[in-house]
């Protein structure tokens, strides 16, 4: 069976080293050129001739992160790499999936175009914003599931209590099967939005009085719609809110926000780097991660790692 080789990019080196922990093996050696002009040019330190390589990267702002990650595909096609998988935890821009106005990209299939373009053979992300987009690419996606991590979370905790909620209409499928699992009660905040990261208003679909409710979403950028629905939960009588999100983007005023609302605890996982906050607990994908690598190479079902898989 081919050699496998684990790489990382700059800014998931983090997440990237546990996850070679779990795996068995050490990272190998990537070297970041720069020019004056901040150009890069990633060199692979060692040989990757016919090698399964893994190339461990989130592609989250600044796109300097996405483009390292393509330049280093592309070292390893022209270094004679047997296969190419791209390890993408948290798959930015995937937001952007559809045309909903005139004149906007679709850009997760612009991002998927550019990946197959570099010459990566495989696609492994998690929790991808909307599961169409794995049907942007014309190679193979092992689509994750936080499922793996989270419910086994949950498990240890009391959930005698528990309602599950999803922040929006659009995010029912991800929260019933949650509901579904654990065989609790789901309710619906309802949001309108004017504008990008502003919600402007919200309601409750269904009853949450004395209820300990769990939010359920696949990220959370700038919290405002996490918190806004935390408050009016409260405010409709709910105990106690939490939220489970995979990807913690946190951008903008988010920690301040978080740290404000009504929220009790904010829990993610670590496909993004995240500062300490009291608010905020992060659970490892490294585990799952090394497991689905070690599966692809060794040809063995991905879904097997998933609750019901």
């Amino acid at each position: 069976m081919n050699e496998v080789k684990l790489f990382s990019g700059t800014k998931s080196r983090y997440l990237a080293e546990s996850i070679a922990e779990y795996y068995g093996q050490a990272l190998g050696s990537v070297t970041l050129h720069k020019f004056s002009d901040g150009e890069m040019q990633p060199e692979l330190d060692e040989s990757v001739r016919g090698a399964y390589v893994f190339f461990i990267q989130s592609t989250f702002a600044p796109a300097d992160n996405l483009l390292e990650l393509l330049l280093m595909i592309d070292a390893a096609k022209r270094a004679s790499a047997g296969y190419i998988t791209a390890v993408i935890p948290y798959y930015g821009y995937a937001r952007q999936d559809r045309k909903d106005k005139p004149r906007v990209p679709i850009s997760a299939k612009l991002i998927a175009n550019l990946l197959e373009a570099a010459g990566a053979n495989r696609i492994m992300t998690m929790d991808v914003h909307a599961d169409q987009i794995q049907g942007f690419f014309d190679i193979p996606v092992d689509h994750l599931k936080s499922e793996a991590i989270f419910i086994p979370y949950l498990e240890s905790q009391d959930m005698s209590n528990v309602i599950f909620a999803s922040p929006d209409v659009g995010g029912v499928k991800r929260a019933k099967a949650y509901s579904n699992y654990f065989q609790r009660e789901l309710v619906i905040c309802n949001k309108h939005r004017k504008k990008a990261n502003e919600v402007s208003e919200m309601t409750v679909i269904g009853e949450v009085a004395g209820a300990d409710i769990i939010l359920i979403d696949d990220l959370v950028d700038t919290a405002g719609t996490l918190c806004k629905a935390a408050d009016m939960l409260i405010e409709k009588g709910a105990r106690s809110v939490r939220a489970l999100c995979a990807h913690p983007v946190l951008s903008g005023k988010a920690y301040e926000n978080i740290e404000n609302s009504k929220l009790t605890e904010l829990i993610v996982c670590d496909t993004l780097p995240v500062k300490a906050s009291p608010k905020i607990k992060v659970l490892s994908a490294d585990r799952l991660f090394a497991k689905a690598i070690r599966n692809t190479h060794e040809h063995r079902s991905i879904s097997a790692l998933f609750v019901g898989g």
